[in-house]
């Protein structure tokens, strides 16, 4: 503990005496400081003990010691020292009254005891106790650092709000808390999600400091809560919170910053240790789609734990903003400048499933791909639900004259395989690239193959490709029906539309049997095909199909 006042009365070379304030010993002493100037208080701080010999005062003045006395008071002086026998050979009873209707704690120094020797022993005091704060600090590095390696996060956790005597929790890069120590501080760091976020949204590193939810225990204290940004990149990967009942002393300082340190460590891979995951994680994903899940299984281990055992869902993501950034890096390289760049929705992305799989204690398997992001994980599973849900929340808030098809910077697709086993690993990706093509034609955020697969082909007609097909062949038919010499295209949709069966299409468009006939001969005719040929049927069909009006 830092000297006292109370310390310094105590200490047996000093030979004090309390002559005022005796209920304000427990005070800290921040120094020790000499001042024989009749206002010393522009150059106080605060904290000190102020030592004088009354030099240039009229200490027996009582209403000119009242008004020096309350200034000091009133400047934070915790306590006055009067040297006797030097000016005045007791301490004047003026003083003395004015000191004790203050409250400020007054001191006698004997004539034997230099003013160098109290600030000898108030410096010594402050080192002595910056060195027990020092050393526990140490300690405090040591049992955090056994505790992570004995129990991981959690146990640091449990150490640190020990050593704090408050408690700590941990968020992940979505804000979520991720652990918290001890168990009961979990609803109340559960409340600090949004200073968590607005805190991730600063440079790394950053901290800040917020309110947090008054203690069960003690309702009437507020916790004082220090929020600090974990990780070394720019947008920092997770964040610690630390709440105690007051500032943090240096002892307690020193244990936050370790455990910051530690949890970096922990929660952060090095870059280089980083980029060799990314290249385990791409070599697998290699051997699967090569139909080699055997190897793939080998060169994994325990790393993806049973998510190669199927069942699994293969998601593959793109966004303009990803072919913007490879733009940028080309023309960097190249030595241009590198034009703005958006938002990063496949990173966004990339949050969403790893923060999900991490609480759910789900492998999941991410291998950026050129401008696209590969995703394999467990079917069912909590990394494929926030993905879906990513996604339609995206949608949800884009405005509805707003198309994918129209090249928002911002926007994300994504394709969703149906569940796949290992063996069939190559059919999944396929069939999440297929999801993804319909995705970004219909200027949807999201689709799922199954949902594909179960619908029906006509919205895929919509197409210009397709479209223009269609006018192309129908146009002569069109040309035709224009002059006034027939409804041939009618005829053609009718005469689908019942399979070829003449009665029924010639009931429908209100004609005779051989009128229809006559007109579908005209049909051949000007297409130069004939209606026997089931592919001719078929293109005629969905060409009726891609025209027809919504």
């Amino acid at each position: 503990m830092p000297p006292t006042l109370a310390s310094l009365v105590h200490h047996s070379a000093l030979k004090l005496t309390v002559r005022a304030g005796e209920d304000r010993l427990d005070v800290p002493v921040r120094w020790a400081h000499v001042s024989e100037l009749a206002d010393p208080v522009p150059y106080m701080e605060g904290g000190e003990l102020l030592l004088i010999t009354a030099l240039k005062l009229d200490a027996e003045d009582p209403e000119a010691m009242h008004r020096y006395v309350k200034r000091l008071a009133d400047a934070g002086v915790v306590g006055l020292g009067f040297a006797v026998g030097v000016n005045y050979d007791d301490v004047p009873e003026a003083l003395v009254a004015a000191a004790r209707q203050e409250g400020l704690p007054l001191l006698e120094v004997p004539r034997r005891t230099p003013f160098l020797a109290i600030s000898k022993a108030v410096s010594a005091a402050i080192a002595a106790d910056q060195y027990r704060a020092v050393t526990a600090g140490f300690a405090a590095q040591r049992e955090l650092t056994r505790r992570t390696l004995a129990d991981g996060p959690e146990g640091l956790l449990a150490a640190l709000a020990a050593q704090v005597d408050g408690w700590a929790a941990l968020y992940d890069a979505s804000g979520a808390v991720v652990a918290t120590a001890p168990e009961w501080a979990g609803r109340r760091a559960a409340r600090l999600t949004a200073d968590v976020q607005r805190l991730r949204e600063r440079p790394a590193p950053a901290s800040s400091v917020v309110g947090g939810a008054r203690n069960p225990e003690h309702p009437e204290n507020a916790d004082r809560v220090e929020l600090h940004s974990l990780g070394t990149s720019r947008r920092p990967r997770s964040a610690l919170a630390v709440g105690t009942a007051a500032a943090l002393g240096t002892a307690e300082r020193y244990a936050v910053h370790s455990a910051i340190a530690l949890l970096t460590l922990t929660t952060e891979r090095s870059r280089s240790l980083h980029e060799a995951g990314l290249r385990i994680d791409a070599a697998v994903l290699r051997m699967l789609l090569a139909g080699e899940p055997d190897h793939a299984r080998t060169v994994a281990g325990d790393l993806y734990g049973g998510l190669l055992d199927a069942p699994f869902r293969m998601i593959v993501a793109e966004s303009p903003a990803a072919r913007n950034r490879a733009a940028a890096a080309a023309q960097t390289a190249a030595g241009d400048a590198a034009p703005e760049t958006g938002s990063d929705p496949l990173g966004a992305l990339v949050e969403v499933v790893e923060s999900a799989a991490a609480r759910a204690g789900e492998a999941v398997l991410v291998v950026p791909e050129g401008e696209r992001l590969v995703v394999l994980a467990t079917d069912g599973g909590a990394a494929v639900a926030a993905c879906v849900e990513h996604a339609s929340a995206l949608e949800a808030a884009r405005p509805a004259s707003e198309s994918l098809a129209g090249g928002d910077e911002e926007s994300l697709v994504v394709g969703l395989s149906a569940p796949s086993g290992p063996i069939a690993a190559s059919a999944a990706y396929k069939q999440a690239q297929q999801a993804l093509s319909v995705a970004r034609r219909r200027g949807r955020v999201c689709v799922e193959h199954e949902h594909v697969a179960a619908g029906s082909v006509l919205p895929l007609l919509a197409d210009d490709a397709v479209r223009a097909f269609a006018d192309g062949l129908l146009r002569a038919l069109r040309d035709h029906d224009a002059t006034g010499r027939g409804d041939l295209v009618a005829s053609v949709r009718a005469w689908l539309s019942r399979h070829g069966q003449w009665d029924a299409a010639a009931a429908d468009l209100g004609v005779h049997r051989h009128t229809l006939r006559y007109r579908m001969r005209r049909v051949e005719e000007i297409l130069g095909r004939s209606l026997d040929d089931p592919d001719v049927r078929m293109e005629l069909w969905l060409a009726l199909k891609a025209t027809a009006p919504d």
